[in-house]
C-alpha cells in the first residue's frame, strides 16, 4: 500500500510530485493536454469517420471511462509531475505481481528534452520506496527508444524481451523493465 503522507510532495523551487489517489482528484483537463497527443492518435484510430476533434473527444471519453476503472483498484493511482505549475508529466502506477506496475509515462510535446520524465521517474521510486513495495514493472514499446533511455536512466533494467499483463497474455512488441533498488 503507498505511504498516506499530503497528496504533493514539494521539492526545490516550484517543481513537485502530486500523487493522486482518486478520480475525483485528478486534474483531468490538465491530464488530457499532457496526453493529447496519443488521444487524438487513439480517436483517429478507433473513431475513423468523425471529424478530428470528435476523434479527439471520443478518445478523451473513452479515456476518462478507463481511469474509472483503474481507480477502482486497491493501491493503484496516478503520478504527475509539475514544473512552474504547470503539469508537465504523468504516468499510472497499480499492484503488479510482486510489486508495481507503472504505465502511460507520457509528457507534454511541447516540454519534452527537459528531463522531466526522469524527474517525474526519480520522484516516483523514491515514493515508492518508502512502502518497502519493490520491484517496479513497466512495459515498454520496442519502438519506444526515448522511453527505454529514461527508464535505462533511472536504473530500470530489461529483464524480458516481452510484456506480460497481469491477466497472463503477453505481448511481443514490448520489453518488460524492471527497477528494484534492493538489486542495485
Amino acid at each position: 500500500m503507498p505511504p498516506n503522507p499530503s497528496s504533493a510532495k514539494p521539492f526545490e523551487d516550484d517543481r513537485m510530485l502530486e500523487v493522486i489517489k482518486s478520480l475525483s482528484e485528478l486534474p483531468f483537463g490538465e491530464l488530457m493536454s499532457v496526453y493529447e497527443e496519443g488521444n487524438r492518435e487513439n480517436g483517429a484510430e478507433c473513431y475513423p469517420d468523425l471529424s478530428a476533434n470528435l476523434q479527439l473527444l471520443e478518445a478523451e471519453q473513452d479515456f476518462y471511462a478507463y481511469l474509472k476503472c483503474f481507480f477502482r483498484q486497491q493501491d493503484s493511482f496516478y503520478a504527475l509531475w509539475r514544473q512552474d505549475g504547470e503539469l508537465v508529466s504523468a504516468l499510472r502506477i497499480e499492484p503488479y505481481q510482486d510489486g508495481w506496475l507503472l504505465a502511460a509515462l507520457e509528457t507534454k510535446p511541447d516540454c519534452r528534452n527537459h528531463g522531466y520524465a526522469k524527474r517525474l521517474l526519480h520522484a516516483l521510486l523514491a515514493y515508492v520506496e518508502e512502502t518497502n513495495r519493490l520491484p517496479v514493472y513497466s512495459h515498454i514499446s520496442k519502438q519506444n527508444i526515448s522511453s527505454q533511455k529514461v527508464h535505462l536512466s533511472c536504473d530500470f533494467r530489461e529483464i524480458l524481451p516481452y510484456a506480460v499483463y497481469a491477466d497472463g497474455t503477453t505481448n511481443d512488441s514490448c520489453h518488460t523493465y524492471c527497477y528494484n533498488k534492493k538489486e542495485l
